[in-house]
C-alpha cells in the first residue's frame, strides 16, 4: 500500500472512531429508553433490552405536560432566532462595511464578551428580569438571547467575504446603507444566515440553566426544564427519562438534517476571511 493511501486508511478510521464516540451516547439514550427500570440499572450493564418497553414513552407523556412544554420551546426558540438573525446581522454589517469612529474598539469590546463565561451574567441579568416585572413569564426566557457576540462575530467575517464592488455600484444607484443591507447583502448572505439560526435554535431549544433559574411554575417551563424536574433525588426512572429526552430532542434533530448543507456551507465560508 502506498504512502498516500496509507494515510487516507488511516484518517478515514480516525474520522470513522469519532463518530462512533459521537453517537453511542445517542444510541444508549435509545436502547434505554425501551428497558425497564431494572434493565436500566443491572450490573453488569446490558446492551439490548429483551423485549421493547413503548410504555416509557405514554408514561413520559403522561408524567409532564410536553404539550405546554413544547408551545413554550417553540415560542422561546422562534423569537430568539429571529432576534439574533435581524439585530446580529445589522450589527455584523455595521461592523463589517461602515466606517465609524471607534469601530475596531467597539467590536474588541463585544468580542470580549465571548471570553467570559455565561454563567457571570445570570445574576445581572436575573435582577433585570425582576426589576422589569418578567418572572415567569416567556418574556424572561426570550429577552436576554435576542442578540449575540457570537452571532455578530459569525455574521462579521461572512459580510467580509462579499465583494465590495456590489456596495459600490449600489451607492452610485442611489442606495443608503439599509438599502444594501436589507436588498444586497442579506440575500447573499443565506448561508450564513442558516449557520446563525441552526446555531440559536439548537442553544435556545436545549438551554437549561437560564430557564430554571427564571421560570419556577410548570406553565411555563421549556423542556429542558421540564425534563430536569423528572430526575429524583434518591431514584431516578432512567428510562423514562431517556423516553422523554429523545421526545424533546427529534425537532433538532430533524432541522439539522434539513438544513445540514447550508449550516456547513455557512460555517465554511464564514471563517474564509478575517
Amino acid at each position: 500500500m502506498s504512502k498516500a493511501k496509507s494515510k487516507k486508511a488511516f484518517i478515514h478510521c480516525l474520522l470513522i472512531f469519532g463518530v462512533i464516540l459521537t453517537i453511542t451516547p445517542f444510541l444508549w439514550m435509545i436502547l434505554t429508553s425501551m428497558k425497564t427500570l431494572g434493565e436500566s440499572t443491572q450490573i453488569p450493564p446490558i446492551i439490548f433490552p429483551k423485549k421493547l418497553n413503548w410504555q416509557n414513552y405514554k408514561e413520559a407523556v403522561a408524567t409532564l405536560p410536553f404539550i405546554k412544554f413544547y408551545i413554550n420551546t417553540i415560542i422561546s426558540t422562534v423569537a430568539k432566532t429571529v432576534g439574533q438573525v435581524v439585530l446580529c446581522s445589522m450589527a455584523a454589517y455595521a461592523f463589517a462595511r461602515i466606517e465609524f469612529p471607534g469601530r475596531n474598539i467597539i467590536f474588541i469590546i463585544v468580542l470580549s464578551v465571548l471570553m467570559v463565561p455565561g454563567q457571570i451574567f445570570l445574576l445581572p441579568q436575573y435582577m433585570i428580569i425582576q426589576k422589569l416585572g418578567l418572572l415567569n413569564t416567556i418574556r424572561a426566557l426570550i429577552l436576554p438571547g435576542l442578540f449575540s457576540a457570537f452571532g455578530t462575530f459569525l455574521l462579521r467575517q461572512f459580510f467580509m467575504t462579499l465583494p465590495k464592488e456590489l456596495e459600490e455600484a449600489a451607492i452610485l444607484d442611489g442606495c443608503n446603507h439599509f438599502r444594501i443591507y436589507w436588498n444586497i447583502m442579506m440575500p447573499l448572505a443565506k448561508p450564513g444566515l442558516t449557520a446563525l439560526a441552526i446555531f440559536t435554535a439548537l442553544w435556545s431549544w436545549n438551554d437549561l440553566m437560564w430557564p430554571l433559574i427564571v421560570n419556577t411554575s410548570p406553565e411555563k417551563m421549556t423542556l429542558s426544564a421540564g425534563l430536569a424536574s423528572m430526575q429524583g433525588q434518591h431514584l431516578t426512572n432512567y428510562p423514562v427519562l431517556m423516553a422523554g429526552s429523545l421526545l424533546a430532542i427529534w425537532p433538532m434533530i430533524l432541522l439539522f438534517i434539513i438544513f445540514q448543507k447550508s449550516f456547513v456551507e455557512g460555517i465554511a465560508m464564514s471563517g474564509s476571511k478575517s
